[in-house]
């Protein structure tokens, strides 16, 4: 196993008084100082990762009447630490939440219901789940995380004395209990019976270790509770690494390449595996986004068969469950020679996990409320021997919180077997962890029709490529935007990255060239596992008469919108069979394919073969469930700041011919339709929403976008 750095005490006076100053007019100088520790903590990925974590100061509020009463400032439920700044914490009514302390049993429900009933402002945030054991433990300032280092000492069979030995005595010991109002109760009770010792309960650097599952610091100030988690940290990894047995080894370079050409060789197949799909409709499959993980450490631990077993074990901590499920898929032998044979081997293991969760929920569920609705029986990581592990979510946020989870469980439960055995917690445990709704209300709804899906656009950077890719993220698409390499692909990037962060790349792409096209296409596969959606738009444009057409003109156009089309076609026919998942390609024709114009032979010859290509697609793919549809617009002048390429090189030909400026040959094409409507990119990206959301059982159509010309209407 790979060894850790100590951890840095990252306070500086200099940023707190800075934060301080900052927002002291607003919020106070002790919240001010509690969003910059609690970012210093969400800084250290060995403290939380992704949201994990909570942190509180107690002080005052001020009523509708004027009384000055006790508040609880808390984190916000989901808000990241590492990000967090004042108003991520909620303000509660610290005596209305302090009345609870007297109640023997509080449901989840209830407990919610206190909570927003406690809210200075009702409208505000959910509070933590842990709320009540920052109220209830007596100290101003309160930091709760999951280090790596504690999950490591308490995640074994002797875990509660390890613990004690590791840090010392006056450290509290609590017994696991679900986050929530029993906890709350249990860490209560753990510190009034220890008031009676000075030395656990009084002045700062105090500590509790919460077992399979955290550490709790308090101070009478930010710095000091900040600093005695630091402090806890790394005594607790100081007793590890002098326990530790066995040396970590490396990976050779040329197995870790390895592995990334056999994960893009997989990832199409287990994607395609890793589908939900309704019983109405194969329209409303929902599929998964991959992130693997091959580092050193996962291909040691996947390559082991001993590892199985702790791989198999409950996660490190109960706040993990809802993004990596009880447990992991492990894949015994894989063939990574034969791919129908791994498919096979895939589609079994994954059916027999899907049949265990189904058991497990049916075991557990009886016990639970009336109503609870089973969640999704697919695995969210799966360990892959010479590839190391798989993670799957529903976005690619949720993804990369399962890589980063699968990361630490790799390094604890390896930490744990050497020098240990492995425990986590119990069965029933999970189950109510992973129905907790305060817990999955933490999960992003299902609230954009594409969130699921992932779509490569060629030609991206146009005025119609850059609309369609900015309708598609919008709509919660994962968008490999396709180029020619240099400045507009770059632009294009820093113009949507801000707003769509991970779900966004882009990928110079020639589509003239089948090698380029394979590694565009190999480029998105591993960056989300597969392609759901093809959009062919590429292509250039050219004005000449048949009698002064330059042969080697024509022969560049030909290449790009006939064979560039082509290669498209047959790049995304390869990996649709590959994914056995079905797909949707759109090719962006034209309204020249129906109703060609004079000087645009080149062009309009060019594209009505490159949507013919199209239909024969339709025909030949439909037995894959691959839909294959066209939207054929007319003039597209700009999306934003971004002219469109064809017109650049038609336009001056065109207001030549009719004497017109730029701004009159716009009008002159708004008012030629039957709508009078000008077309825009994003007339043309709706038109590909709509099939891109299988709205209609439709294949092999086209949808004109041009504001009704009757001699280019499909027929």
């Amino acid at each position: 196993m790979q060894e850790r750095d100590k951890l840095k005490n990252r306070w500086s006076k200099a940023e707190a008084d800075k934060a301080v100053k900052t927002g002291w007019r607003k919020w106070g100088g002790d919240l001010a100082l509690r969003a910059y520790t609690s970012r210093l903590i969400g800084g250290q990925r060995q403290l939380v990762l992704h949201g994990g974590g909570n942190t509180s100061v107690k002080g005052l509020f001020t009523d509708i009447t004027g009384e000055i009463r006790p508040a609880l400032f808390v984190k916000a439920s989901g808000h990241d630490l590492a990000r967090i700044g004042p108003d991520g914490h909620c303000a509660l009514d610290l005596e209305r939440l302090m009345r609870l302390k007297a109640l023997k049993k509080l449901s989840d429900d209830d407990m919610l219901k206190e909570l927003r009933r406690g809210l200075v402002n009702p409208l505000g945030p959910t509070p933590s789940i842990e709320s009540l054991v920052h109220a209830f433990i007596p100290k101003k300032f309160i930091d709760h995380t999951h280090a790596d280092s504690i999950l490591a000492l308490t995640n074994r069979r002797d875990g509660k004395e390890t613990a004690q030995d590791a840090l010392g005595k006056d450290v509290l010991i609590v017994d696991y209990k679900r986050p929530g109002f029993d906890l709350a109760k249990a860490v209560l009770r753990a510190f009034e019976k220890s008031a009676v010792d000075a030395k656990r309960s009084g002045g700062g650097g105090g500590g509790m270790v919460l077992m399979n599952h955290g550490l709790i610091t308090w101070g009478d100030t930010a710095e000091e509770s900040y600093s005695a988690t630091i402090r806890l940290v790394n005594k607790a990894e100081k007793y590890l690494k002098g326990h530790r047995r066995g040396v970590a080894r490396g990976t050779p370079e040329k197995a870790l390449e390895r592995a990334q050409k056999r994960y893009l060789w997989i990832a199409p197949l287990l994607r395609g595996l890793l589908r939900l799909s309704s019983a109405a409709s194969k329209r409303y499959d929902r599929h998964f986004i991959l992130k693997p993980l091959i580092t050193s450490e996962s291909l040691a631990f996947a390559g082991s068969k001993k590892n199985r077993r702790i791989a198999l074990a409950p996660p490190l901590t109960s706040d993990h469950i809802i993004r990596v499920k009880p447990k992991p898929l492990w894949i015994d032998n894989p063939d990574l020679k034969e791919r129908d044979k791994l498919k096979s081997q895939l589609e079994k293991a994954i059916g027999a996990y899907a049949e265990s969760y189904k058991r497990y929920f049916g075991k557990h569920s009886k016990k639970a409320a009336s109503g609870i609705a089973p969640l999704d029986p697919l695995p969210r990581v799966i360990f892959i021997p010479g590839v190391g592990a798989v993670c799957a979510g529903r976005n690619v946020g949720e993804a990369i919180i399962a890589r980063d989870i699968t990361e630490q469980t790799i390094h604890v439960k390896a930490e744990i077997a050497s020098s240990g055995e492995y425990k986590g917690i119990s069965e029933r445990s999970m189950f109510e962890m992973e129905y907790f709704n305060m817990q999955s209300a933490k999960l992003n709804a299902y609230d954009k029709p594409l969130t699921q899906k992932v779509a490569l656009v060629t030609g991206a950077c146009g005025a119609i490529g850059s609309a369609i890719c900015a309708e598609l993220l919008k709509n919660g698409c994962h968008v490999a935007a396709t180029d020619l390499p240099g400045e507009n692909l770059a632009a294009l990037l820093n113009d949507l990255k801000p707003a769509y962060g991970d779900s966004i790349i882009t990928v110079p792409l020639d589509v003239t060239d089948t090698k380029s096209m394979a590694e565009g296409f190999g480029h998105a596969v591993g960056e989300w596992g597969g392609i759901d959606l093809v959009v062919v738009n590429a292509g250039l444009a050219h004005v000449s008469s048949l009698a002064k057409m330059d042969p080697a003109s024509f022969l560049k156009l030909e290449n790009v919108n006939v064979h560039g089309t082509l290669n498209t076609l047959a790049e995304s026919a390869r990996l649709f069979e590959t994914q056995g998942a079905g797909g949707d390609i759109v090719l962006i024709s034209t309204k020249n394919v129906f109703a060609p114009g004079a000087r645009f032979g080149a062009y309009s010859a060019t594209k009505a073969a490159a949507h013919q290509l199209a239909r024969i697609a339709s025909l030949e793919l439909a037995s894959l469930d691959v839909r294959v549809n066209m939207v054929a617009p007319d003039a597209v002048f700009s999306h934003g700041k971004r002219r469109s390429g064809l017109w650049a090189e038609v336009g001056p030909d065109r207001m030549k011919a009719r004497g017109l400026s730029q701004k009159g040959l716009e009008k002159y094409y708004h008012d030629r339709n039957l709508l009078k409507e000008k077309i825009t990119g994003e007339d043309v990206a709706r038109a590909v929403l709509f099939f891109a959301t299988r709205q209609t059982p439709t294949t092999g159509a086209t949808i004109p976008v041009d504001g009704g010309l009757p001699d280019a209407t499909p027929r």
